[in-house]
């Protein structure tokens, strides 16, 4: 393991408006999931070799530091940038440290993750959500396993990922799916989101958020598009995204209101949250005047 050089592990959100969360927190910086459409990989955030995953020096030290700088609680997403399970956090237990000093600085959490990995903790964040919001999101774009081995080729399968929240959502934690990015041409089917919905469901999900689409821009158009030649050969979808899309940085689904429609349904019939402020609230209900603040 690389270990690179960092001042502070802890930033402040500009908006509370995703998930309530007020700061950041990446402990580790880049990933090995080598999915094709992470927009991580963008230039605009300088990390170069992106696929190899490197550790931020000293940080657990460093988050106990701007942990302690802290008027009042922080909630922290984590898992924006890189993924926090990722494979050589099961003997470095990074997150894990990172975790249990939330827990003891009286913050709460916000995880996204594609990994099983975070089943692990449970215990830590049961104990942090006594005290404070736990949000725990899963990305699932597909229920089918061979179409995402394709699309995200070093990330656990679809499969594993929902046994997980099952297990998250059967611990009594604030479970749910990330249901993003929605890939033109390739996963934007009503049965496609039904099937998440579904599958999400049957696991427990209290939400389910998601992107009809995708983004690209300049460091990860070409990656993106170079990845879906190699993974779908003689479908022509490198042309049919650029005829569609050009330069664009957001490239919604063409069929992007049938699937809202179709995934509103679906979850409105099987009880799940889909509207994020919807969900915020679920989720800091039970932490007095502190929801307040998460609508700043």
């Amino acid at each position: 393991m690389e270990y690179i050089p960092a001042k502070h592990l802890l930033h402040r959100s500009r908006s509370t408006q995703w998930f309530g969360t007020d700061h950041t927190m990446n402990i580790y910086r880049g990933c090995c999931h080598g999915c094709l459409y992470c927009d991580s990989r963008s230039d605009c955030y300088q990390i170069g070799d992106f696929g190899t995953v490197r550790a931020k020096a000293d940080a657990l030290r460093i988050l106990r530091d701007d942990l302690a700088r802290k008027v009042r609680p922080a909630f922290i997403s984590t898992g924006s940038m890189s993924d926090p399970y990722n494979p050589f956090e099961e003997k470095l237990r990074l997150t894990r440290h990172a975790l249990e000093l939330m827990d003891a600085y009286g913050c709460g959490v916000a995880i996204a993750t594609k990994s099983g990995l975070i089943t692990r903790d449970i215990d830590v964040l049961t104990a942090i959500q006594a005290h404070s919001p736990v949000v725990c999101k899963l990305t699932v774009t597909t229920t089918d396993d061979a179409l995402a081995a394709k699309l995200e080729p070093g990330a656990p399968s679809p499969s594993r990922r929902l046994a997980a929240l099952k297990e998250l959502s059967g611990a009594g934690l604030f479970a749910g799916v990330l249901l993003m990015p929605v890939l033109p041409f390739l996963e934007d089917s009503a049965e496609n989101v039904r099937a998440v919905v579904e599958g999400a469901a049957r696991a427990g999900a209290r939400f389910v958020y998601p992107a009809f689409g995708v983004t690209m821009r300049q460091g990860q158009r070409e990656f993106f598009l170079d990845g879906l030649e190699r993974a779908f050969p003689g479908r022509g979808l490198r042309e049919r995204y650029l005829r569609q899309y050009g330069d664009r940085y957001q490239c919604a689904s063409p069929r992007a209101g049938a699937l809202w429609e179709a995934f509103t349904a679906a979850c409105r019939e099987r009880g799940i949250l889909y509207d994020m402020n919807s969900i915020i609230r679920a989720a800091t209900l039970s932490y007095g005047d502190r929801q307040l603040t998460f609508f700043d």
